[in-house]
């Protein structure tokens, strides 16, 4: 945008070039006057003779005056545009709040800084509130998806206990059968509840990143080791393709955290005796890290919104595959302090995670 000074340069230029250009067409004009007049016989007692002649014995005094009176109507005329400038730009900051123009249009051309000044902070302003919307949708979402998958398993809890509750006699099988549901549920809202922690502690705190040199392949074969569990239910094996030994400085925390919801998203969402595929590697870019399973091919539409909080890929929230929807959106952000990227795609029946994280 143009600076004050700018401005003030520009306005004096222009007075000062009108000025030169009165004064040569005030000399032309007395020039062209004084030729005529000398090219026509006058007579003493001719009136505009004796009016010529007066004005000739003045002229010492009249020119001064023409030229003081024509530079001020210079300066004022050229004065006056900033008053028109400032009610332009007036009216064009009064417009900013309004819904109905999309674009704002001061009317004089030496403004078009200002008009688009003006224009950006209509769009700042538009786009802030939008984000304002967006976040307080995301708080609404927040109680709603937190009410709705809380009250799933705690309704079960509260079920099977009122039934062990009120049956005195109920046979042995069948109470511990009732415990153990009642107590698979209380790990369900356990994990919720964790779930929900951790997505508040990423979207109220800025938290520092605690970095510190790691075995990264025996951080990925320890996981691996304690998902075997996990893989005996769907009778699933996992591979690792990496160097024996590389270090690298991050947040081990919270990469074990990105690497556990890879991981147990790739178990949950694998057909049954397939593998799971890790591999590792170190380039000029940093380290790169790819998670690939077998398992239903994901449409386009829903990996734009995989990494949003809630979002889940099964349509039904009352799905036991999955938490809450807030694992990847969790891996995501940590990624992100990290300076590094995810990605994902998903074809041939196959889904595959890409993690980049630069060298720190």
């Amino acid at each position: 945008m143009k600076s004050k000074n700018e401005l003030l340069k520009k306005a004096m230029l222009r007075i000062i070039g009108f000025a030169i250009i009165y004064t040569c067409v005030l000399f032309v004009i007395i020039l062209i006057a004084w030729n005529l007049a000398s090219q026509i016989t006058w007579y003493a007692s001719d009136p505009l003779y004796r009016f010529l002649l007066f004005i000739q014995d003045g002229l010492v005094i009249f020119l001064p005056i023409l030229l003081i009176v024509g530079y001020l109507v210079i300066v004022f005329f050229e004065l006056r545009k900033p008053y028109a400038y400032l009610e332009d730009v007036i009216q064009g900051v009064q417009n900013i709040n309004d819904r109905h123009l999309h674009l704002i249009h001061l009317e004089h051309d030496e403004l078009r800084d200002v008009n688009d000044l003006l224009n950006q902070t209509k769009a700042d302003i538009e786009l802030n509130e939008q984000a304002a919307k967006m976040a307080e949708q995301k708080k609404n979402d927040l109680i709603v998806y937190l009410a709705h998958d809380l009250k799933t398993p705690l309704t079960s809890m509260i079920g099977y206990l009122t039934i062990l509750k009120d049956e005195k006699d109920i046979p042995q099988q069948s109470h511990d059968h009732y415990v153990e549901i009642a107590l698979d549920k209380a790990e369900r809202l356990e994990d919720l509840i964790n779930e929900f922690f951790e997505i508040t502690r990423f979207n109220l705190t800025q938290q520092a990143l605690e970095l510190s040199r790691i075995d990264i392949v025996r951080l990925l074969e320890q996981l691996i080791y304690e998902f075997k569990p996990m893989f005996k239910d769907k009778n699933l094996q996992c591979e690792l393709d990496a160097p024996r030994l590389l270090e690298m400085k991050c947040d081990v925390q919270k990469m074990q955290r990105v690497f556990d919801n890879l991981l147990k998203n790739a178990v949950n969402y694998s057909f049954e005796n397939t593998v799971i595929h890790i591999t590792l590697l170190q380039s000029e870019k940093g380290y790169e890290f790819t998670f690939e399973n077998q398992g239903n091919t994901i449409p386009q539409a829903k990996l734009d919104h995989i990494f949003e909080q809630f979002y889940r890929l099964d349509s039904s929230r009352a799905s036991h595959t999955g938490g809450a929807g807030l694992g990847l959106s969790i891996s995501k952000a940590i990624i992100e302090q990290h300076h590094g990227q995810i990605q994902v795609e998903s074809y041939d029946e196959k889904i595959i995670f890409k993690v980049l994280i630069p060298l720190l």
